[in-house]
Protein backbone atom coordinates (compact mmCIF):
# COMPACT_ATOMS: atom_id res chain seq x y z
CA UNK A 1 0.00 0.00 0.00
CA UNK A 2 0.97 3.55 -1.05
CA UNK A 3 2.10 6.12 2.06
CA UNK A 4 -0.09 8.79 2.24
CA UNK A 5 1.18 12.18 0.46
CA UNK A 6 1.78 14.71 3.27
CA UNK A 7 1.00 17.91 3.29
CA UNK A 8 3.77 20.35 3.40
CA UNK A 9 2.38 21.64 6.81
CA UNK A 10 2.99 17.99 8.02
CA UNK A 11 6.31 17.46 6.32
CA UNK A 12 7.28 21.10 7.75
CA UNK A 13 5.78 19.42 11.08
CA UNK A 14 7.91 16.45 10.87
CA UNK A 15 11.16 18.63 10.05
CA UNK A 16 10.94 20.60 12.70
CA UNK A 17 10.36 17.85 15.24
CA UNK A 18 13.04 15.98 14.01
CA UNK A 19 15.01 19.23 14.92
CA UNK A 20 13.92 19.59 18.26
CA UNK A 21 14.82 15.95 19.33
CA UNK A 22 18.66 16.54 17.83
CA UNK A 23 18.38 19.78 19.45
CA UNK A 24 18.05 17.59 22.75
CA UNK A 25 20.58 15.13 21.87
CA UNK A 26 23.22 18.43 21.03
CA UNK A 27 22.68 19.37 24.90
CA UNK A 28 23.29 15.87 26.24
CA UNK A 29 26.65 15.95 24.40
CA UNK A 30 27.38 19.13 25.39
CA UNK A 31 27.05 18.08 28.78
CA UNK A 32 29.92 15.90 28.38
CA UNK A 33 31.68 18.97 27.06
CA UNK A 34 35.00 18.37 26.00
CA UNK A 35 35.50 15.29 28.02
CA UNK A 36 35.76 12.74 25.03
CA UNK A 37 38.08 14.56 22.95
CA UNK A 38 40.68 15.18 25.82
CA UNK A 39 40.59 11.46 26.76
CA UNK A 40 41.51 10.76 22.94
CA UNK A 41 43.70 13.09 22.88
CA UNK A 42 45.46 11.66 26.80
CA UNK A 43 45.06 8.14 25.18
CA UNK A 44 46.97 9.04 22.10
CA UNK A 45 49.34 11.04 24.46
CA UNK A 46 49.96 8.55 26.25
CA UNK A 47 50.32 5.95 23.47
CA UNK A 48 53.47 8.75 22.23
CA UNK A 49 55.10 8.10 25.42
CA UNK A 50 55.13 4.88 25.76
CA UNK A 51 56.56 4.49 22.12
CA UNK A 52 59.01 6.99 23.40
CA UNK A 53 59.80 5.02 26.60
CA UNK A 54 60.68 2.21 24.62
CA UNK A 55 62.67 3.41 22.16
CA UNK A 56 64.90 5.18 24.77
CA UNK A 57 65.08 2.10 26.90
CA UNK A 58 66.18 0.80 23.76
CA UNK A 59 68.91 2.98 23.17
CA UNK A 60 69.89 2.99 26.76
CA UNK A 61 70.48 -1.10 26.45
CA UNK A 62 72.31 -0.81 22.99
CA UNK A 63 74.30 2.00 24.34
CA UNK A 64 75.28 -0.07 27.60
CA UNK A 65 76.41 -2.81 25.43
CA UNK A 66 78.57 -1.04 23.21
CA UNK A 67 80.47 0.07 26.31
CA UNK A 68 80.34 -3.58 27.43
CA UNK A 69 81.94 -4.05 23.95
CA UNK A 70 85.20 -1.52 24.85
CA UNK A 71 85.55 -2.53 28.46
CA UNK A 72 86.27 -6.32 26.61
CA UNK A 73 88.09 -4.21 24.26
CA UNK A 74 90.09 -2.76 26.77
CA UNK A 75 91.10 -6.02 28.56
CA UNK A 76 92.03 -8.01 25.56
CA UNK A 77 94.22 -4.52 24.62
CA UNK A 78 96.04 -4.82 28.04
CA UNK A 79 95.98 -8.92 27.16
CA UNK A 80 98.05 -8.53 24.28
CA UNK A 81 100.39 -5.86 25.53
CA UNK A 82 101.44 -8.18 28.25
CA UNK A 83 102.02 -10.88 25.36
CA UNK A 84 104.18 -8.37 23.57
CA UNK A 85 106.15 -7.00 25.93
CA UNK A 86 107.11 -10.64 27.25
CA UNK A 87 108.28 -11.45 23.77
CA UNK A 88 110.36 -8.55 23.51
CA UNK A 89 112.81 -10.20 25.69
CA UNK A 90 113.00 -12.75 22.69
CA UNK A 91 113.69 -10.68 19.89
CA UNK A 92 116.30 -11.66 17.69
CA UNK A 93 116.81 -8.32 15.52
CA UNK A 94 115.69 -4.87 15.76
CA UNK A 95 112.97 -5.31 12.91
CA UNK A 96 111.10 -7.99 15.85
CA UNK A 97 111.91 -5.21 18.36
CA UNK A 98 110.21 -2.54 16.27
CA UNK A 99 107.48 -4.84 15.28
CA UNK A 100 106.24 -5.50 19.01
CA UNK A 101 106.67 -2.36 19.44
CA UNK A 102 104.13 -1.19 17.13
CA UNK A 103 101.90 -3.77 17.97
CA UNK A 104 101.95 -2.40 21.78
CA UNK A 105 101.59 1.19 20.52
CA UNK A 106 98.52 0.03 19.10
CA UNK A 107 96.83 -1.52 21.66
CA UNK A 108 97.43 1.51 23.73
CA UNK A 109 95.77 3.30 20.93
CA UNK A 110 92.81 0.71 21.26
CA UNK A 111 92.56 0.92 24.53
CA UNK A 112 92.63 4.64 24.56
CA UNK A 113 89.93 5.05 21.46
CA UNK A 114 87.99 2.50 23.67
CA UNK A 115 88.01 4.77 27.13
CA UNK A 116 86.69 8.13 25.48
CA UNK A 117 84.00 5.44 23.79
CA UNK A 118 83.02 4.39 27.55
CA UNK A 119 83.23 8.54 28.58
CA UNK A 120 80.83 9.30 25.78
CA UNK A 121 78.87 6.59 26.41
CA UNK A 122 78.24 7.23 30.15
CA UNK A 123 77.25 10.98 29.50
CA UNK A 124 74.81 9.53 26.14
CA UNK A 125 73.23 6.90 28.83
CA UNK A 126 73.47 9.28 31.56
CA UNK A 127 71.13 12.06 29.42
CA UNK A 128 68.87 9.26 28.35
CA UNK A 129 68.28 7.96 31.55
CA UNK A 130 67.55 11.39 32.71
CA UNK A 131 64.64 11.56 29.54
CA UNK A 132 63.59 8.36 30.49
CA UNK A 133 62.77 9.75 34.55
CA UNK A 134 61.32 12.55 33.01
CA UNK A 135 58.68 10.70 30.30
CA UNK A 136 58.01 8.54 33.26
CA UNK A 137 57.33 11.01 35.59
CA UNK A 138 55.02 12.40 32.82
CA UNK A 139 53.49 9.27 31.55
CA UNK A 140 52.56 9.01 35.59
CA UNK A 141 50.91 12.09 35.21
CA UNK A 142 48.93 11.63 32.47
CA UNK A 143 47.74 8.51 33.18
CA UNK A 144 46.13 9.79 36.17
CA UNK A 145 44.54 12.24 34.51
CA UNK A 146 43.57 9.69 31.92
CA UNK A 147 41.65 7.52 34.28
CA UNK A 148 39.96 10.81 36.15
CA UNK A 149 38.53 11.96 33.27
CA UNK A 150 37.53 8.96 31.98
CA UNK A 151 35.61 8.29 35.39
CA UNK A 152 34.21 11.77 34.65
CA UNK A 153 32.82 10.63 31.46
CA UNK A 154 31.39 7.61 32.40
CA UNK A 155 29.17 9.04 34.82
CA UNK A 156 28.09 11.58 32.77
CA UNK A 157 27.62 8.91 29.74
CA UNK A 158 25.87 6.91 32.53
CA UNK A 159 23.12 9.43 33.65
CA UNK A 160 22.40 10.26 30.00
CA UNK A 161 22.94 7.23 28.40
CA UNK A 162 19.19 6.08 29.40
CA UNK A 163 17.60 9.64 27.91
CA UNK A 164 19.92 9.50 24.97
CA UNK A 165 18.58 6.14 23.86
CA UNK A 166 14.98 7.58 24.48
CA UNK A 167 15.71 10.29 21.86
CA UNK A 168 17.63 8.20 19.30
CA UNK A 169 14.59 6.21 19.42
CA UNK A 170 11.83 8.75 18.73
CA UNK A 171 14.22 10.48 16.63
CA UNK A 172 14.46 7.30 14.30
CA UNK A 173 11.08 6.66 14.51
CA UNK A 174 10.41 10.58 12.94
CA UNK A 175 12.77 10.33 10.34
CA UNK A 176 10.92 7.14 8.87
CA UNK A 177 8.30 9.32 8.29
CA UNK A 178 10.12 12.06 6.18
CA UNK A 179 10.88 11.68 2.51
CA UNK A 180 14.09 10.88 1.50
CA UNK A 181 15.15 14.35 -0.48
CA UNK A 182 14.12 15.96 2.69
CA UNK A 183 15.66 13.58 5.53
CA UNK A 184 19.10 14.28 2.93
CA UNK A 185 18.86 18.02 2.81
CA UNK A 186 18.10 18.43 6.66
CA UNK A 187 21.38 16.15 7.02
CA UNK A 188 23.63 18.22 5.18
CA UNK A 189 22.11 21.63 6.37
CA UNK A 190 22.40 20.21 9.63
CA UNK A 191 26.15 19.38 9.47
CA UNK A 192 26.85 22.53 7.65
CA UNK A 193 26.40 24.24 10.79
CA UNK A 194 28.37 24.11 14.61
CA UNK A 195 24.66 24.17 16.73
CA UNK A 196 23.46 21.42 13.94
CA UNK A 197 20.33 23.85 12.85
CA UNK A 198 18.81 23.32 10.00
CA UNK A 199 15.09 23.87 10.56
CA UNK A 200 14.44 27.35 12.10
CA UNK A 201 12.07 29.36 12.83
CA UNK A 202 10.98 33.30 12.35
CA UNK A 203 12.26 35.12 15.48
CA UNK A 204 11.24 38.99 15.48
CA UNK A 205 10.03 39.17 12.04
CA UNK A 206 13.75 37.56 10.58
CA UNK A 207 14.74 34.01 9.83
CA UNK A 208 16.25 32.48 13.14
CA UNK A 209 19.46 31.44 11.95
CA UNK A 210 20.47 34.66 9.21
CA UNK A 211 18.14 37.25 10.99
CA UNK A 212 17.08 38.25 7.72
CA UNK A 213 13.89 38.32 6.38
CA UNK A 214 11.87 39.38 2.80
CA UNK A 215 8.53 39.86 2.07
CA UNK A 216 8.91 37.21 -0.21
CA UNK A 217 9.67 34.84 2.27
CA UNK A 218 6.98 35.93 4.63
CA UNK A 219 4.41 35.42 1.94
CA UNK A 220 5.46 32.10 1.04
CA UNK A 221 5.31 31.06 4.81
CA UNK A 222 2.14 32.00 5.34
CA UNK A 223 0.81 30.29 2.18
CA UNK A 224 2.20 26.71 2.75
CA UNK A 225 2.55 25.96 -0.15
CA UNK A 226 6.53 24.84 -0.64
CA UNK A 227 9.30 24.48 2.18
CA UNK A 228 11.18 27.15 2.28
CA UNK A 229 15.07 27.90 2.58
CA UNK A 230 16.43 31.11 3.82
CA UNK A 231 18.07 32.72 0.68
CA UNK A 232 20.90 33.66 3.26
CA UNK A 233 22.05 30.99 5.20
CA UNK A 234 19.85 27.93 3.39
CA UNK A 235 18.16 26.65 6.73
CA UNK A 236 14.58 25.47 6.32
CA UNK A 237 12.05 28.29 7.47
CA UNK A 238 9.29 27.39 10.00
CA UNK A 239 6.85 29.60 11.05
CA UNK A 240 6.15 30.07 14.59
CA UNK A 241 2.47 28.72 14.30
CA UNK A 242 3.37 25.72 12.92
CA UNK A 243 6.31 25.34 14.52
CA UNK A 244 5.03 24.79 18.24
CA UNK A 245 1.15 23.28 17.79
CA UNK A 246 0.49 20.72 19.32
CA UNK A 247 4.42 20.27 21.00
CA UNK A 248 5.48 20.17 24.34
CA UNK A 249 9.03 20.52 22.78
CA UNK A 250 10.74 23.87 24.13
CA UNK A 251 11.94 25.83 21.02
CA UNK A 252 15.45 25.58 19.63
CA UNK A 253 18.22 27.12 20.93
CA UNK A 254 19.57 30.73 19.15
CA UNK A 255 21.19 30.07 15.81
CA UNK A 256 24.99 31.17 15.48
Amino acid sequence: MAKKELTVEEKLRQLHELQLIDNQLTQLEILKGELPIEVADLEDEIAGLDTRLKRLETNVKDQEKEMKRHETNIQEANALIIKYKSQLDNVRNNREHEALNKEIEMQHLEIELSEKRIKDGKIAVTSKQESLDEARTRLDIKRKDLATKKVELQKITEETEKQEKKLKKEADKVRKNIEERLLKAYDKIRSSYRNGLAVVTVERNSCGGASQRTTQMQLELGMLKKIVACEYCGRIIVDRSIAYADTNISAPVEAE
